[in-house]
């Protein structure tokens, strides 16, 4: 079974940066997709971005496009987050799914980000 586990979230100033990361296991991911998912407060959950795993593709949404960057490093992926805003405050999921599958299928617990500004 998918094992997501997410650290790195914490309490930032507005204009810092965290880094995220989520140790995935218990299967070979070479045909799937990885992605980060935030929830705020009183707010539906939303996309961020996401990665193949294999390689060759990357989507950001629109709100965190050039300030966040997801990567992938053996079996850690990351989301770096750059130029932080308060708008950013959530607690953030990642998760995965199997190249074909139209909704991702496996999240992690989540890690809080709060950014005051």
């Amino acid at each position: 079974q998918v094992q997501l586990v997410e650290s790195g979230g914490g309490l930032v100033q507005a204009g810092g940066s965290l880094r995220l990361s989520c140790a995935a296991s218990g299967r070979t991911f070479s045909r799937y997709f990885m992605g980060w998912f935030r929830q705020a407060p009183g707010k539906e959950r939303e996309f961020v971005a996401a990665l193949r795993w294999s390689g060759g593709f990357t989507n950001y949404a629109d709100s965190v496009k050039g300030r966040f960057t997801i990567s992938r490093d053996n079996a850690m992926v990351y989301l770096q987050m750059n130029s932080l805003k308060p708008e950013d405050t959530a607690v953030y999921y990642c998760a995965a799914k199997r190249i074909g599958v139209s909704e991702y299928d496996n999240w992690g617990q989540g890690t809080q980000v709060t950014v005051s500004s």
